[in-house]
C-alpha cells in the first residue's frame, strides 16, 4: 500500500505539533501539508497572528494552506463548505486529513461527517490516549511551547504567558487537563524535532479580556 498522502489541521500548538510528529514517523502516511482557519488575520482561540502561522510552516518545510473564515463560529455548514473548498483549491494532492483530537467526545464523528463525504479519509493520532502520557510525551520530545490563551472560567489567568513544562503541569488544579484539551488553555510551538530551527519570539503584553486571557507577542528576525 502506498502511503496516504495527508494534510494536517494546524493550530500552531502541541496536539497538532505531536500530531505532525507521530506522522512523520508512521510509513503509512506522507505529509503533504498543513491548513489552518483564521479570521482577520488570527487563528480563533490560539489567537496567533497568521504570519506566526506561516513562519511555524516554513520550519516544518511544508506548504501551509490558509482558509479565511467569515467569523469566530460561523454555521457548521459554512464552516465546513469552506474547509473542503480550501483543501480542493489547495493544488495539494489530498486523501486524508488529521487532527490532534484526543478525546472521544463526538468530534470524531463530527470531523468525519463533512470530511469523509468530500473523499478522504479522517486520522486520529492522538484520540483515546491519556492526556498524563501525552503531555509527557510533549515534553520528552522536545516540544517547546507556550501557554498563550487561558479560559479563565477554567483557569487562573496568571498562567498566561508560561511556559509548558513538567513543573507547570504538576501546578495545574486537579480539575484542569494536562493537555488543556477541555479548552482550559491552548499553546504556541517555537521548538519541534519537526521544525528546521527556533520560531523567535519576545514576550509583550498580557491582553486581558473578560474571560480569556491572551499572551501577546512578536516575532524576532534572527
Amino acid at each position: 500500500m502506498c502511503p496516504l498522502k495527508t494534510i494536517i489541521s494546524w493550530s500552531s500548538g502541541k496536539d497538532s505539533t505531536l500530531t505532525l510528529i507521530r506522522l512523520l514517523e508512521d510509513p503509512r502516511y506522507n505529509v503533504v501539508g498543513l491548513y489552518t482557519t483564521y479570521v482577520e488575520d488570527e487563528v480563533p482561540f490560539q489567537a496567533t497572528p497568521l504570519e506566526v502561522v506561516r513562519a511555524q510552516a516554513a520550519l516544518t518545510g511544508l506548504p501551509l494552506v490558509e482558509i479565511a473564515l467569515p467569523e469566530v463560529f460561523p454555521p457548521n455548514e459554512v464552516y465546513q463548505s469552506l474547509v473542503i473548498e480550501g483543501l480542493r483549491s489547495s493544488g495539494l494532492e489530498v486523501e486524508a486529513v488529521a487532527f490532534g483530537d484526543m478525546f472521544c467526545n463526538g468530534i470524531a464523528d463530527y470531523r468525519r461527517s463533512y470530511i469523509e463525504p468530500a473523499g478522504w479519509q479522517c486520522v486520529f493520532p492522538l484520540m483515546g490516549e491519556e492526556s498524563s502520557a501525552l503531555a509527557n510525551e510533549i515534553l520528552q520530545r522536545g516540544i517547546q511551547t507556550i501557554l498563550t490563551a487561558i479560559d479563565t472560567s477554567q483557569l487562573d489567568g496568571g498562567f498566561c504567558g508560561q511556559w509548558y513544562s513538567s513543573e507547570l503541569i504538576v501546578s495545574l488544579p486537579a480539575e484542569v487537563d494536562p493537555c488543556g484539551e477541555d479548552g482550559e488553555f491552548h499553546t504556541l510551538v517555537v521548538k519541534a524535532p519537526c521544525f528546521r530551527g527556533v520560531l523567535n519570539i519576545e514576550l509583550t503584553e498580557t491582553e486581558r479580556q473578560s474571560r480569556f486571557h491572551y499572551q501577546r507577542y512578536c516575532l524576532i528576525s534572527k
